[in-house]
């Protein structure tokens, strides 16, 4: 008789963790947030300030995730320091949140984004089709491939490590090709005269500014879910900081030469007037094949964070059920492929749903980027419980500059929590709905358990 297995064995190492952060993060953002960012600041200068300044403030969020993470390698990450800093309630409303709204949004919204950037292509000309035509396409193409990259995450966390890992190499492969190519083929087409350029209509002053720091941490979004993997990751005490700063550096690096990219091919106005800056940069100089090329590395790109997403997600709720606060099913482990299965199949099913019922890209995006950045900053702050709490523990990482970075990186969440109400404040809104009906859910499975 086959023994029922339990746990998650430890089956990804620091490089594949790596690539899970700097797949995830690494999405369709760089290719498009450009524009945004320009069309609001105004000049390169200011570009660079919002994203030295995003940069930052998620490096100061890594490094307070990462002194945790090393301490509490454990399944679910936040999911794991709320439980232990706040208690079974918040760790449950988090849970709650994240099967619900945050992660389920968040697939939908990679899935969307990919078809979108596949509908460029010809071979994929039916997402060309008018009105509804467009939309029920679109929808089919990302449920399946939800329902393909779950498959795969259910298959073996080592296979999936794997893809993970070749994807992330080729994602960072293209997209230093694309940039040497801007700068090495540019010709008479590129000059650094460009970065003196102005745009005249950008909104400016402080709004703008802020609007295109939202931007550039959209576009770093993304770094914490390897901290879900930390109780399949080897040598986590070493592994997750290497993870978490290491990749959100490579990512910085990346978006600083990308950026620069650009802006050595376009002046600022044209910039803020483009789609899709980084594919108009490349036709300028190469014609539509440069453009597909971007497409190709934006595809890729998503792939990449579709992996990690999924993977990384339904830890939550298979650490939530493994501890007794929710529904023991999905605490299952497959006795062949030693993954969450279950927790796997209704990640995908939820997401689904959203893809269905939803459907819209931005509509999407606005729903998960509340309930996120608002346990950002509820994960943050337990470093600071954990240090008064244990003052004499000997810790394997300690996130430098503290007690100011980390409350930096608070305050950072906070503001962007405030933009996200006064940008989408129905769907902030919904957010908010759903993380208080997780405070008498929460009661009902306690009266259900007797406690």
């Amino acid at each position: 008789m086959q023994e029922t297995r339990t746990e998650l064995p430890r089956v990804l190492n620091a490089s594949h963790a790596t690539s899970i952060v700097v797949g995830i993060i690494i999405g369709s953002g760089i290719f498009l947030v450009p524009r945004e960012m320009m069309a609001a600041v105004g000049s390169s200068a200011m570009v660079y300030v919002a994203w030295i300044t995003a940069g930052l403030l998620s490096l100061f969020g890594a490094m307070t995730y990462a002194e945790v993470a090393a301490m509490r390698p454990k399944y679910g990450g936040e999911y794991a320091f709320l439980r232990e800093a706040y208690g079974d309630t918040v760790a449950f409303l988090y849970m709650w949140t994240w099967i619900t709204i945050a992660k389920p949004a968040s697939i939908a919204t990679i899935a969307a984004g990919l078809a979108r950037v596949l509908g460029t292509f010809s071979i994929f000309s039916f997402f060309s089709q008018p009105a509804i035509g467009l939309l029920l396409w679109s929808q089919v193409f990302a449920i399946a491939m939800t329902w393909l990259i779950t498959g795969l995450n259910i298959l073996g966390t080592r296979k999936s490590g794997n893809v993970q890992l070749a994807l992330t190499w080729l994602k960072v492969v293209l997209i230093v090709v694309i940039a040497g190519f801007c700068f090495g083929a540019a010709g008479d087409r590129g000059s650094w005269h460009n970065f003196a350029t102005t745009f005249t209509g950008a909104r400016g002053g402080f709004s703008g500014f802020m609007i295109a720091l939202i931007a550039a941490l959209w576009a770093y979004d993304g770094w914490s879910d390897v901290t879900q993997l930390a109780g399949e990751i080897q040598r986590p005490q070493r592994s997750m900081p290497l993870a978490l700063v290491g990749g959100v550096g490579i990512v910085g690096a990346l978006y600083m030469l990308t950026n620069a990219a650009i802006q050595y091919v376009m002046p600022a106005a044209a910039i803020a007037a483009a789609d899709r800056p980084a594919a108009d940069a490349m036709r300028l100089i190469a014609g539509n094949w440069g453009a597909g090329l971007v497409s190709v590395g934006m595809a890729v790109s998503i792939c990449t964070a579709f992996v990690g997403s999924s993977l990384s997600g339904a830890r939550v709720p298979f650490a939530a059920a493994h501890d007794g606060l929710f529904f023991r099913q999905l605490a299952y482990v497959h006795p062949k492929f030693e993954t969450p299965s279950t927790a796997l199949i209704l990640q995908a099913v939820l997401s689904s749903l959203l893809l269905l019922t939803i459907g819209r890209f931005q509509a999407l995006f606005s729903l998960a980027i509340f309930s996120e950045w608002f346990f950002y900053a509820l994960t943050a702050s337990t470093v600071f419980i954990f240090r008064r709490r244990e003052p004499d523990v000997k810790r394997p990482y300690s996130v430098w500059g503290y007690p100011v970075l980390p409350a930096l990186f608070i305050v950072a969440a906070v503001v962007l929590l405030v933009f996200s109400f006064a940008d989408q404040p129905r769907n902030s809104f919904i957010g908010a709905g759903v993380i208080l009906l997780g405070v008498p859910l929460h009661r009902w499975f306690q009266r259900r358990q007797g406690v």
